[in-house]
């Protein structure tokens, strides 16, 4: 097959290039001959190629940008007439007139349209794919995305897409165009790329890195692509440089990609570069990538460096620093300060999105000071009050209703009123949140709800209902659903938006399967129809889903303590098609899968023998989590626990039991049921003991007096249960199961009861507990 000419090569690119910089004037007010359109009309008499470059040849001093644009449509209409489409283009690609046409277009380009643009691409660059990309991505570095041209290049690839070979030039169209093509097409072309990778040499991390990329901007966590990609920087890590490591990172955290080995490999290479990165720019990106996973005295080198370089930082680089310090859960109180000093004097060049990061992140990092917050707010309203775009509404609503005082004015609420109708499901639920929390503040502060409030949560009721029930497909809502936080969604929309997919219930299948389970965990719904199709669909289409996807599907049952009906063939189907890969599994996704199955009272013995197992456990970097203060509620329990056991002696708070459960509270009865004190063995709030009791393997009850019992008392809030009914989730459940086991009378005091009407008094709750623990009530 004979190459296309060299000069093929610059003419789109520079065509486009010039064409940037050509001011849109000159389309409009370019004044044509009189003869323009008697040429076209000859043109068009034309009945071969030949004839067509004989007219070129005589005319070319005097022919337009509209009748050169006429000459390209006119060879491409011949050209579709042929049978051998392949050979007449390359024919006449190496005319010699053509070289004629190709200088005429490069100097009338710049009064061409997009319509006279795309002929010009038919005939140059249809069935060339490495000219394709490259044209796709000069486009791209005029953030042409949405153009008709580069449309046409997405249609060109879909038409072409079974025929094509080469994945490098693949991948570039593929970044290019993803921002406009279908999820069928999608589908098609990570199929694909699937299809094609084994193709391309090992050492290709650029395409590797844009096929990531791709399934970044399509919003697509699909696994056996993931792990093809991993492998290509496994391979190559030695030759990664901290920006290729950092680009990997980022788009592994979007699609929640985990790879164990990446990470420690990265890790690795990452921290010796510590000492060698001296200029800020590049020690703030070594910090943002490696920070999250670096050991302590990583981090502790990490953060005494960017210290000194603090001062030098500019706005972005510290905006980037605070969200490392977030992901990080480093509250260094050195380091936020010189921070927030640096973005206090950059506030004003933030973008409400880069407002919302600092106000979030600053929020979790606990960091107050009174002039930083009132300027934030400031800056927000400002932008609130000229903000159209629902999504930019949104954002700077939800980021002031973090911030003390979260009040909007009435210029504040007409501004949400006025998007309302574009919104989408993720614009109102950060709205309803927002208002919310808006509520929560004045009731807490001000003990008063106003009613414009409460208005405003109807017509974001009204608004959400209207969307959800404009819904004729699983797929059309889901592209709107995947980008809600199901655990902040507002209770109303919520219930209306499980009814909603109650009703595409038979259009879930191995595609949505995953997406849909994932979502359910995080709504902490429990919808029994939702459930049962999904464990269907898994028993039924097991060998389409990819095994790493496979605890994301148990998760939901897990979390909401659910049993399907074919409830031990579900379980047994998914950990059956887990099984040879339980060996290279992710060690933190295994032990979540042990842990979910252990929820449900599964214990596989595979998988318990995977986890149980030297190699496995060496590899495994666990940590305690540590234990956080208490709640008011606990604390009022506790007061009332001394009381009713006779003392402080008495009652233990935060006891770590073997194993590693952490009760709330602890007391011990002997045989008369009277309490037994602790003395000098109580624990302080939120510390860990030096160690728990002596023997982790020894029974709880042989060491009590004879006849005592160890009783433990656990206050379960409303994370403790189902969101739609009073049904205990796993954890909790698991949780008891775990503590009878190890001997203890186990008493759960829910959220609900304690704030029950019954319970509205002092003593009606001390009757409570004398009830619970003595099985009596004492007056």
């Amino acid at each position: 097959m004979k190459k296309t000419p060299v000069f093929l090569d610059s003419l789109v690119t520079d065509m486009l290039h010039l064409r940037a910089i050509c001011p849109f004037s000159w389309r409009v007010f370019q004044f044509r001959p009189i003869s323009c359109e008697p040429l076209i009309i000859q043109m068009n008499k034309c009945t071969d190629e030949e004839q067509i470059f004989d007219f070129i040849e005589r005319n070319k001093a005097i022919l337009s940008e509209k009748q050169v644009g006429c000459a390209f449509d006119m060879l491409w209409k011949l050209q579709k007439q042929k049978t051998s489409l392949l050979k007449n283009v390359e024919y006449v690609r190496d005319h010699p007139q053509f070289l004629t046409l190709h200088n005429l277009a490069t100097n009338k380009f710049k009064l061409m349209n997009d319509d006279t643009l795309v002929n010009v691409l038919h005939i140059t660059q249809r069935f060339d794919i490495k000219l394709l990309s490259e044209f796709s991505s000069c486009l791209a570095d005029q953030h042409l995305y949405f153009s008709p041209l580069m449309g046409k290049i997405a249609d060109i690839v879909h038409r072409n897409l079974e025929t094509t070979q080469d994945l490098s030039s693949l991948s570039v169209l593929m970044v290019n165009i993803s921002s406009l093509i279908s999820r069928h097409f999608q589908q098609q072309l990570v199929n694909k790329t699937e299809l094609l990778f084994d193709t391309i040499d090992s050492s290709e991390v650029n395409v590797a890195t844009r096929i990531a990329r791709f399934l970044r901007n399509i919003k697509y966590c699909y696994q056996p692509l993931l792990e093809k990609c991993n492998n290509v920087f496994l391979s190559n890590v030695d030759q990664l440089d901290l920006d290729s490591i950092s680009k990997i990172f980022r788009l592994y955290k979007f699609l929640q990609f985990n790879s164990f080995e990446f990470i420690m490999m990265a890790k690795k290479k990452l921290t010796e570069m510590i000492p060698l990165c001296n200029h800020p720019a590049s020690f703030v990106k070594l910090f943002v990538t490696l920070g999250p996973i670096a050991g302590p005295e990583e981090k502790k080198q990490l953060k005494s460096t960017l210290l000194l370089m603090s001062e030098d930082l500019t706005g972005e680089q510290a905006l980037a620093v605070l969200r490392a310090m977030e992901d990080m859960e480093s509250r260094n109180s050195h380091l936020i300060k010189r921070v927030t000093s640096v973005l206090h004097k950059h506030l004003d060049s933030y973008k409400p999105l880069e407002l919302l990061k600092i106000t979030q992140a600053l929020t979790f990092l606990h960091f107050q000071r009174k002039e930083f917050s009132a300027k934030l707010r400031e800056l927000l309203l400002s932008y609130l009050k000229i903000s159209f775009i629902p999504t930019e509404v949104s954002i700077l609503v939800y980021a002031i209703s973090l911030l003390p005082s979260p009040h909007l004015d009435e210029v504040g609420i007409s501004r949400i009123e006025a998007v309302l109708p574009q919104c989408n499901l993720n614009n109102l639920s950060n709205f309803a949140t927002s208002v919310l929390r808006w509520i929560q503040y004045d009731h807490m502060y001000l003990d008063s709800i106003t009613g414009k409030q409460l208005k405003l949560l109807q017509k974001l009721d009204h608004y959400g209902r209207q969307r959800l029930q404009h819904s004729n497909s699983l797929d059309l809502l889901w592209e709107e659903l995947k980008s809600v936080r199901g655990n902040t969604f507002p209770e109303s929309l919520l219930e209306e938006t499980i009814a909603t997919l109650q009703h595409f219930v038979d259009e879930i299948n191995y595609i949505n399967v995953v997406e849909i389970a994932s979502f359910i965990s995080n709504t902490d719904y429990l919808s029994t129809l939702l459930l049962d199709r999904i464990a269907s669909v898994a028993v039924q289409q097991i060998e389409k889903i990819h095994p790493f996807t496979i605890l994301a599907i148990i998760l939901p049952f897990s979390t909401l303590n659910y049993d399907p009906p074919q409830r031990d063939e579900f379980f047994g189907t998914c950990v059956q098609h887990l099984n040879s890969y339980l060996g290279i599994l992710d060690p933190l996704m295994l032990v979540c899968l042990g842990f979910s199955l252990a929820t449900l009272q599964y214990f596989p013995e595979d998988l318990l023998k995977s986890i149980f197992n030297i190699e496995f456990l060496a590899r495994l970097d666990s940590q305690l989590e540590s234990i956080g203060g208490m709640s008011g509620a606990q604390q009022q329990i506790y007061k009332m626990l001394t009381e009713v056991l006779g003392g402080i002696n008495c009652v233990k708070a935060s006891v770590l039991t073997p194993y590693y459960h952490t009760v709330d509270f602890e007391c011990i009865l002997d045989k008369r049921k009277k309490p037994l004190p602790y003395g000098s063995h109580n624990i302080a709030w939120g510390q860990l003991p030096e160690m728990p009791w002596e023997s982790n393997t020894e029974i709880v009850g042989s060491r009590l007096p004879p006849g005592a019992e160890r009783i433990a008392l656990e206050f379960l809030d409303s994370k403790s249960f189902c969101r739609n009914i009073p049904h205990m989730k796993g954890k909790s459940a698991m949780k008891k199961r775990h503590l009878e086991i190890l001997g203890y009378r186990v008493i759960q005091i829910s959220q609900f009861e304690w704030n029950s009407m019954a319970l509205s008094t002092k003593d009606a709750r001390m009757d409570y507990l004398r009830e619970r623990i003595f099985g009596e009530v004492k007056s």
